[in-house]
């Protein structure tokens, strides 16, 4: 069985926690052995315009690259990511941390905890009371 539908699951998992307006934090985190690559960070951000935009930090051994999507295109830009090196995707929101989580036969599964953030992120904010979402 894929774990690329669950992936997808969770996805949606965070386009909504975007479109409530509970997202605080996403972490692309737990990597097998020790790998270049180390976290992807995924911030929402407000551009020019008011514009809606992911920013997403890469954090190497050496280096950061941050780079900006819209929603879909995150999601293909960190699709790869998932297995090769990453086997957790962490969604922090103000009413549920969500961790879609690989195991060691590459099953794919969505677990769902009690929050650790009480607020949303900033710019989800801020969007809120720009009447954006």
């Amino acid at each position: 069985m894929s774990f690329q539908p669950v992936f997808v699951q969770f996805w949606e998992k965070v386009k909504e926690s975007i479109q409530n307006g509970t997202y605080a934090k996403l972490t692309l985190a737990k990597t097998i052995g020790d790998t270049e690559l180390k976290n992807i960070y995924v911030r929402p951000v407000l551009l020019e315009n008011n514009v809606f935009s992911l920013s997403l930090s890469a954090k190497y051994k050496m280096e950061e690259i941050e780079s900006f999507h819209t929603l879909d295109e995150a999601f293909i830009v960190l699709a790869p990511y998932i297995n090769d090196p990453f086997l957790t995707a962490l969604l922090f929101t103000t009413e549920n941390d969500i961790t879609f989580k690989l195991n060691k036969k590459r099953v794919g599964s969505i677990i769902e905890q009690p929050p650790t953030f009480k607020n949303a992120a900033d710019v989800i904010i801020e969007m809120k009371e720009k009447g954006i979402i």
